[in-house]
């Protein structure tokens, strides 16, 4: 099996150089713009940050895809076995109400799968990284330590983790349902599954059809690194092949232990809202 040991140390040192561009605008009065079909909102530190974070893949791995949230290239996703998929500023709603929770992802696909993944967050410098199969690690203030998910198997004794900016009906259901008492408010989705990833946390729903691969490709490489696991709502795995980018049937990420009694719960909710067709 490959190393990937270029490919991760190369994606952390880009994801850190674009975190000090988004720190930079972040300490600026920066104006706000909105994109069309209500997709939220965009500002110079996400184009900014796309620019840098595609070019500098582009020179080091020029043989790769790239498939990146404010670039017209979903079309490399079909076109080359190894493809980079780049959100280079997943939480921008956090990053314009200015409460840290925004994060760089820069996630590889290998043949259609999520292999490696690289989350950062400028603000408290935190970054995570791993490779599925071979273990990740997160580091905060130059020391690392391994992510490992946690064992809790009980669905009444998971820590739920929520959007700050978005709350759903359906969530709630399956919090009543399975009788979660504890939760917390986060961020990007790339914070949400680092904290699975440490276990600082166990489970998280995103039931909306409004992400897409660039969101998870990174989180979900560093979550299965950690032992977690990441599905649509129905518990099929994403493909990072090209064949479709948005993530229809929203996002389910968990610890192995507490899925298989998880899963089937969330799938049906879901698929009463009609988000599993």
């Amino acid at each position: 099996m490959a190393s990937f040991d270029t490919e991760r140390d190369t994606a952390r040192r880009i994801a850190r150089e674009a975190g000090r561009l988004l720190l930079e605008v972040y300490a600026t009065p920066f104006f706000v713009e909105h994109k069309a079909g209500g997709l939220g909102p965009v500002t110079e530190a996400d184009t900014r940050a796309n620019e840098l974070i595609v070019t500098a893949l582009k020179r080091a791995f020029p043989g790769d895809g790239v498939v990146a949230e404010e670039s017209d290239n979903g079309a490399d996703a079909r076109r080359f076995e190894r493809c980079w998929f780049v959100d280079p500023l997943d939480g921008t709603q956090e990053f314009v109400n200015r409460n840290g929770e925004f994060a760089i992802h820069i996630g590889l696909a290998v043949g259609g799968e999520a292999t490696l993944g690289v989350v950062y967050r400028p603000v408290g410098d935190r970054l995570y990284s791993g490779v599925v199969g071979q273990g990740g690690d997160v580091e905060v203030d130059g020391e690392r330590r391994p992510l490992r998910v946690s064992d809790v198997a009980e669905p009444a004794r998971l820590r739920l983790v929520v959007s700050r900016s978005h709350r759903s009906k359906l969530t709630q259901q399956v919090v009543a349902r399975l009788g979660i008492e504890r939760q917390q408010e986060s961020g990007s989705v790339g914070i949400k599954c680092g904290l699975l990833a440490e276990a600082a946390a166990d489970l998280y729903l995103h039931v909306s059809d409004k992400s897409y691969r660039w969101d998870n490709c990174a989180p979900e490489a560093v979550l299965r690194a950690a032992g977690g696991i990441l599905t649509d709502l129905g518990g099929a795995p994403y493909r990072y092949d090209g064949v479709e980018l948005q993530n229809k049937r929203g996002l389910l990420a968990c610890n192995a232990a507490a899925f298989p009694r998880v899963q089937p719960v969330v799938a049906d909710f879901a698929r009463e809202a009609g988000l599993l067709g």
